[in-house]
């Protein structure tokens, strides 16, 4: 199956490279181009796309709020956000995976490491950079938030579903997940569906975020 990819960026230079390594690969195609977080929306709904590569500083309107519409549409519930970014923006970064983009990379990642972040994000499968992802959500996502609503909504989860959800905030595959807990890897596959639908999670990297803000999952903050 090729995988139907948007790139929005208002660097044409940056883009046109993007492009060039996407269209490489024989497994994806480029269906849009953005220079705007509107035409990134707009671009999305006409093309529907699996995935959009989003950057964060864009005119009109900017990737953040982009991501937030794109990922609050039922029309594009089937398409995933990449926010293309560097580490320095990491607050920006957290508030993306709030309004739902499914992980992130730096500008500067490997033309391979992208390839395989963008099959990763089609698949829904894992949130990426595990460890950057745990850095930035223990600065960003674990704040104790008042009346936050992710702390009371873990109450619908059984105790294998949380136990479930916060090895996923570890980063882990269900594929890892299935050989720590000594079960199949389609069981862990069912518990993680069951708990995104309980909490109103629409991937992975949601639950990722309701484990961190929840308490369900802790970190040591950075030093």
């Amino acid at each position: 199956m090729t995988i139907r990819v948007v790139i929005a960026d208002d660097h044409a230079l940056l883009a046109g490279t993007f492009r060039m390594l996407i269209e490489s690969a024989d497994d994806m195609q480029v269906v849009g181009v953005a220079e705007t977080g509107r035409q990134a929306i707009d671009t999305a709904r006409a093309t529907q796309p699996d995935v959009v590569l989003m950057d964060i500083r864009m005119p009109d309107l900017d990737g953040l709020a982009a991501t937030q519409e794109i990922c609050h549409d039922d029309a594009l519930r089937a398409t995933r956000v990449l926010i293309l970014t560097t580490f320095e923006l990491d607050e920006y970064v957290a508030r993306a995976l709030r309004a739902g983009a499914s992980g992130f990379l730096g500008k500067d990642v490997a033309p391979e490491e992208l390839l395989r972040a963008i099959r990763t994000i089609a698949a829904g499968d894992t949130l990426l950079s595990p460890a950057a992802t745990r850095t930035l959500i223990a600065r960003f996502l674990a704040r104790p938030e008042t009346d936050n609503p992710a702390i009371d909504t873990l109450d619908v989860l059984t105790a294998r579903e949380r136990e479930v959800v916060a090895l996923v905030a570890e980063g882990l595959s269900n594929e890892a997940i299935a050989e720590r807990m000594y079960v199949s890897p389609l069981t862990i596959r069912t518990h993680v569906q069951r708990a995104m639908t309980k909490l109103g999670a629409r991937h992975r990297a949601q639950l990722v975020v309701i484990a961190f803000q929840s308490g369900l999952v802790r970190v040591e903050p950075p030093r």
